[in-house]
């Protein structure tokens, strides 16, 4: 079996977890992470959203697999990150060099992500719905949030630059193509800088975040 087929017959899944919360994250899917209360919980939300992460995949036009097993293959121990709300350890599958083949998948999937989430935000009203505390941000808000994010990440992979302003579409590709520049020239599986970021987990924690806004927004404006 050739590790195409196998990624297409069974998605490896590390999970991070502390007393409070745990993260389920397919391995060779940048962005397919769900967290839970446990272990069990995560994965549970991993295997539900499977299909909604197939819209992504589409995007990047990467066959994906409409079903399959869930293999924890690695379990990591998490921090105050994890318990405040994001994945935040790399697995040790994350430390290893890449091809060049799977360096443009891996960045192509990323882009991918920020596709889904520009549709996303082109579809929802201005104001959504609060959460279920009353809470969370309206559609600009979050993009804004985003953009922020997104441009603290970049310092992980030794990109400095300025946070584009919403709506300036010229800037935000600019922004984004550094970044996946820096992710389809990776080669080893060391941090892009001093106290940055390893290229599978920059990966897939930037997916993670775009993924996990674009879905609360729909979340928050669908019927």
């Amino acid at each position: 079996m050739t590790a195409r087929t196998a990624r297409l017959k069974r998605a490896d899944v590390c999970v991070e977890a502390t007393a409070k919360r745990a993260f389920a994250s397919a391995l060779d899917w940048p962005g397919w992470c769900r967290a839970g209360r446990d272990e069990d919980a995560a994965l549970a939300a991993l295997a539900a959203y499977r299909s909604r992460y197939a819209t992504v995949a589409r995007a990047g036009r990467i066959a994906f697999p409409a079903g399959g097993e869930l293999a924890v293959v690695d379990r990591v121990p998490g921090t105050a990150t994890t318990d405040f709300g994001a994945p935040a350890v790399a697995a040790k599958a994350e430390r290893r060099p890449l091809t060049a083949a799977e360096a443009r998948r891996m960045a192509a999937l990323v882009a991918a992500s920020w596709a889904v989430f520009d549709g996303v935000v082109a579809a929802a009203p201005t104001s959504l719905r609060q959460g279920p505390r009353g809470g969370g941000r309206d559609r600009d808000a979050m993009v804004e949030h985003v953009l922020a994010a997104e441009n603290a990440y970049a310092r992980k992979l030794g990109i400095r630059s300025r946070q584009p302003g919403l709506g300036d579409v010229l800037a935000v590709a600019a922004a984004r193509d550094e970044i996946v520049a820096a992710l389809e020239s990776a080669r080893q599986g060391l941090p892009f800088v001093d106290r940055g970021w390893l290229p599978r987990y920059a990966a897939r924690r930037i997916a993670w975040h775009v993924l996990d806004h674009a879905w609360e927004i729909e979340d928050r404006f669908e019927q």
